[in-house]
């Protein structure tokens, strides 16, 4: 360096390291966990809910997330909503850290960033209220201003503008989901996140509400995250990821042929420090326990049952 040249920080240096290693994981993603761990205490016994979970979805998808009960789905959408805290790791959601918020920025992340939908649809709707006061609820205890007609154009974007004056009593368990929709929307958030909304309904009337939540994500550009164990909605979607253990295990991503052919494709997840859960009824079906034979082929990896592979057969 020159005798004229200002001296190099340690932080332009660090920002120059940071450029020549390329773009950092998740650069561009809407919703970003990477290594997310989540630990709870329950009866005094500590369970890990996250094991170190990483999921990269892109502005405007339609996932669904699926997974046996207790592998950490709901978890999962309980942090990215803000409903709880992460133990460590990353989880940021339209560009804002899950971890380093305070408490009022996690109000107003709550209520402007993501929309949430339960299950039960009486958790959704306040029963003295109608649908239009329902959904106009959330926009006016953010403080915004936005008069009747918006709550109305919602109702009908999601096929339940009939039910405006209605309350949740004198509507089907189907109208009063695609009303919760409507709320989750109220606010314009970036991202909804529906925890089994089909769960307690039939399949037509699942399929109405799966329509609903797909008709926010094209006609809204709304990113939708649905965890579902519904098989219908499962394979509705794009992209459906697996969660096991506490972890993403698989992802099935379904594209349409030029015959007009759906074509689903399921894929292992490999995390960033290389782990990849092999499906159970894959080993099961080879006996695979606790050690596996692995040899590095030309375009592939070889994976055996222990004592197995090309040399002992």
């Amino acid at each position: 360096m020159s005798s004229g040249e200002a001296p190099v920080t340690e932080l332009e240096e660090l920002e120059e390291r940071a450029r020549r290693a390329g773009p950092a994981f998740g650069e561009g993603a809407h919703i970003l966990c990477d290594n997310l761990v989540r630990i709870y205490k329950t009866g005094g016994v500590e369970v890990v809910a996250l094991q170190g979970l990483d999921l990269l979805i892109d502005r405007g998808e339609l996932v669904a997330i699926v997974g046996p009960s207790g592998s950490g789905k709901s978890t999962l959408l309980n942090v990215l909503s803000g409903l709880d805290l992460p133990t460590a790791g990353v989880a940021r959601v339209a560009g804002m850290d899950l971890l380093a918020m305070s408490a009022k920025d996690r109000l107003r992340y709550r209520r402007s960033i993501v929309g949430f939908t339960w299950q039960q649809t009486a958790r959704n709707l306040l029963p003295y209220l109608t649908a239009r006061e329902n959904v106009l609820l959330p926009v006016r205890l953010a403080g915004r201003r936005e008069h009747r007609g918006h709550a109305d154009e919602l109702l009908e974007l999601l096929g339940v503008g009939a039910c405006a004056g209605r309350t949740p009593m004198e509507m089907s368990g189907g109208q009063q989901q695609r009303v919760a929709i409507a709320v989750a929307l109220a606010n314009r958030p970036e991202v909804v996140l529906a925890d089994e909304p089909t769960g307690e309904l039939d399949s037509e009337t699942s399929e109405e509400v799966f329509g609903a939540l797909r008709a926010a994500n094209r006609e809204l550009g709304v990113t939708v995250i649905v965890v579902t164990h519904d098989p219908l909605v499962a394979t509705q979607v794009d992209r459906t990821v697996g969660i096991r253990d506490g972890r993403t295990s698989s992802e099935t991503l379904r594209r349409t042929s030029t015959e007009g052919e759906v074509i689903a494709e399921e894929y292992a997840v490999l995390d960033r420090v290389g782990r990849l859960q092999l499906p159970r009824d894959f080993t099961s079906a080879l006996n695979m326990e606790r050690r596996v034979r692995l040899e590095l082929e030309r375009d592939h990896i070889g994976v055996w049952p222990a004592g197995q592979g090309d040399g002992d057969e």
